[in-house]
């Protein structure tokens, strides 16, 4: 089964592989994240008995089901057991971050998107001119986890073709601090260093783009009346219904003891998954 195959499948469908915690923090930053731009990385998956398990993305899922989608994009692994469990928890790359960002401010407000993220504004998380100075291979480097923004911040200092210079001596000597990188452009000849000239607002043309967009939500927001709002809470809790009738019907002992002793309870919850699934 090749693993670029693509399809999308029903949440109730989903089912995790493995389970893992992580933090309240982390899972809120996946859930602002996914609830402002929407799923950016989709869910790796592995067909099995006419449902999919999760191999990658189980926090992801989490989100999609407390926000009540129905249908989530996913890819097709090609064994069941491609993914350990360190996969299982989803971080955006900074990189990948910005461009998420970005893409959505074509649609959405910055005011908007910062609020969903819970930040004062976007300055920080777009670092607006940051990527635009490094060269590909040093924002390869920071997209990786190998150089920190701080140290990524040192390398515009230089040209384009200087920082790549320096990057490949701290990988010849397997050096990544901010400091190694401080002490390389300071050696660097001024013929190659940046100038460092006034950085104009990249907001600043988007002034009224900005508020027509901030109109636009506010009308939109205005008419959404209750029984939209009904409809999709009602959407929400049957899902959530439906996943937590599954996980006690899909425990062989409790689905035994329950077919046993209270057969109603039983097709009660079958209907209530059928039911989801449609």
């Amino acid at each position: 089964m090749n693993e670029s195959v693509a399809v999308d499948v029903p949440v109730i469908q989903l089912r995790p592989l493995r389970e893992r915690k992580v933090s309240k923090r982390e899972y809120d930053r996946i859930l602002a994240s996914i609830k402002s731009v929407g799923l950016i990385e989709p869910l790796i998956v592995f067909p099995e008995n006419g449902d999919y398990l999760i191999l990658d993305g189980v926090q992801r899922y989490r989100a999609l089901v407390e926000l009540g989608v129905v249908t989530a994009p996913c890819i097709m692994g090609a064994q069941r057991e491609a993914f350990t469990s360190n996969r299982m928890v989803n971080r955006v790359s900074p990189v990948q971050e910005h461009r998420m960002i970005e893409r959505a401010l074509g649609e959405v407000d910055e005011d908007a998107i910062a609020a969903a993220l819970g930040v004062s504004g976007l300055d920080h998380r777009l670092k607006k001119t940051l990527l635009k100075q490094l060269h590909a291979d040093v924002t390869a480097a920071y997209d990786a986890g190998k150089i920190t923004r701080a140290c990524a911040r040192e390398f515009t200092h230089v040209k384009p073709q200087r920082q790549k210079e320096i990057l490949r001596t701290m990988e010849s000597y397997k050096d990544y601090s901010t400091s190694f990188a401080r002490t390389m452009v300071v050696k660097t000849p001024m013929a190659q260093r940046e100038s460092r000239g006034r950085k104009h607002n990249p907001w600043d043309k988007r002034a009224q783009r900005k508020n027509d967009l901030l109109k636009k939500l506010a009308d939109a927001e205005q008419k959404h009346d209750f029984y939209s709002q009904l409809y999709k809470q009602y959407t929400i809790d049957l899902l959530r219904l439906a996943i937590y009738a599954r996980s006690l019907l899909t425990n062989t002992r409790l689905r035994e003891y329950l077919q046993k002793h209270h057969a109603d309870i039983v097709a009660r919850f079958e209907a209530i998954i059928a039911d989801a699934r449609e």
